[in-house]
C-alpha cells in the first residue's frame, strides 16, 4: 500500500535538550562513572536508558547520592531548596538547566522582589513547575485551568504578573493569559514569551501537517510534556494523532485507511528513533517521503564554563565542547 509521509522540520531535540545530554556525556568522560542526575535529564526513556548504560545514575532525592559526588541537575531546573540541600551534602553540582527555564526562574525572582503576586500557568506536579514555584513560593499561585483563574486570590489585584511553563500548548497558554487579563486587567507579562522557541516551532509544524494528514504520529515518551502537547495541538486542528515511544508501539491496523501520514518528534525524542520509525514504515508500506519545513532552527547554548574548562584540561571530547561554544 502507498503511504505519503510528511516529515516535520523542525522536530526532535531542541538546543536545551541537546545541551543537557551532552553535559551528562561530558561529565561521564571527565569524572568517570558513576555521575548522579537528579530526575531524568530529559523526559525520554531512550535517552535515559542510553545514559544509564554509560554510567549515569538517575535519582529523585538527593539523599540517594553519596556525599561529595558529581551531581547534575536536569534540564527542567530545580528550586533553591534543592540547591541548598546539594550544598549541605557537599555535592559537586553541574547545572544542566535549560537557559530558557532559567529565564523563567529569574523572571519569578524579579517579579516577587517588585511586590507582584505571580500566576504561574503550568501543569501541577511537573518537575519544571516545582522548580519555578520554589523561587518564590509565597508570591506565586499555580493556575492549571480556567477554574483556577477564577478561584485565584491575591493580596493586591493591581500587582499581579504571569509566567508560564516553557512546554505548554501555545493556544492553551494564550487562553489562560486572556482569562487572567480579564480577571486582572493590569496584569504584567514577561518581556518575551516564556513558551520556548522549540515548543512553538514544533506545534506550528503540527498545525501545518494537520491540514493534509489523515494521521499524525508524535514520537516521544508519555512523560514528555511537549510531546503530549503536540498530540493535543493536532487533535485541536481536527487531525487524528497518536503518541508513540518508538516503532514497537505501531501496528499496521493503526494505519488502516491512512493515505497521508505526518511524523514529528517531541523536543526530547532522539533522531535515531525517528529514523527507526521511518524504517518500520518502509518495511510495511510503499513510502513516499516529503519534508515539511516550517522554520529553520539555528539555536545553540553554551555548556557550563567550569565543565568546558575541565574538558579542555583533560583533552576530552572537544567535539562536544566546540558544539556548545558560541
Amino acid at each position: 500500500m502507498k503511504l505519503k509521509v510528511y516529515l516535520a522540520h523542525p522536530r526532535g531535540f531542541c538546543a536545551g535538550v541537546d545541551r543537557a545530554i551532552d553535559i551528562v556525556k561530558l561529565s561521564l568522560e571527565i569524572f568517570g562513572p558513576p555521575v548522579y542526575v537528579r530526575h531524568e535529564i530529559v523526559h525520554n526513556h531512550h535517552v535515559v536508558n542510553d545514559l544509564r548504560a554509560r554510567g549515569a545514575i538517575f535519582v529523585e532525592d538527593l539523599e540517594e547520592i553519596p556525599r561529595g559526588a558529581v551531581t547534575i541537575f536536569s534540564a527542567h531546573g530545580v528550586s533553591p531548596a534543592v540547591r541548598q540541600e546539594a550544598a549541605r551534602r557537599s555535592l559537586q553540582v553541574i547545572d544542566a538547566t535549560c537557559p530558557l527555564v532559567t529565564k523563567v526562574h529569574l523572571e519569578a525572582i524579579q517579579f516577587a522582589r517588585q511586590g507582584f503576586h505571580i500566576a504561574l500557568i503550568g501543569h501541577r506536579h511537573h518537575v519544571e513547575v516545582e522548580g519555578t514555584m520554589g523561587e518564590a513560593p509565597d508570591s506565586m499561585t499555580l493556575v492549571e485551568t480556567l477554574e483556577d483563574v477564577e478561584a485565584m486570590t491575591v493580596p493586591d489585584p493591581t500587582k499581579v504578573a504571569v509566567l508560564t511553563q516553557t512546554t505548554l500548548s501555545l493556544d492553551d497558554a494564550n487562553h489562560m493569559v486572556a482569562a487572567l487579563q480579564q480577571r486582572f486587567p493590569g496584569i504584567r507579562l514577561p518581556r518575551s514569551g516564556d513558551i520556548c522557541y522549540a515548543t512553538t516551532n514544533r506545534q506550528a509544524a503540527v498545525r501545518r501537517m494537520a491540514e493534509t494528514c489523515d494521521l499524525i504520529l508524535v514520537i516521544g515518551s508519555p512523560t514528555s510534556s511537549n510531546s503530549n502537547r503536540l498530540v493535543e495541538v493536532a487533535i485541536s486542528q481536527g487531525a487524528r494523532s497518536l503518541l508513540v515511544d518508538d516503532s514497537s508501539q505501531i501496528r499496521t491496523e493503526m494505519l488502516s485507511g491512512v493515505r497521508t501520514l505526518g511524523i514529528t518528534a517531541g523536543a526530547s525524542a532522539p533522531e535515531n528513533v525517528v529514523q527507526e520509525v521511518l524504517g518500520w514504515l518502509r518495511a510495511h508500506f510503499e513510502v513516499e517521503l516529503e519534508p515539511l519545513e516550517v522554520v529553520s532552527e539555528e539555536v545553540s547554548f553554551t555548556i557550563p564554563k567550569e565543565l568546558a574548562e575541565l574538558a579542555n584540561q583533560a583533552g576530552r571530547r572537544q567535539d562536544l565542547v566546540a558544539k556548545h561554544t558560541v
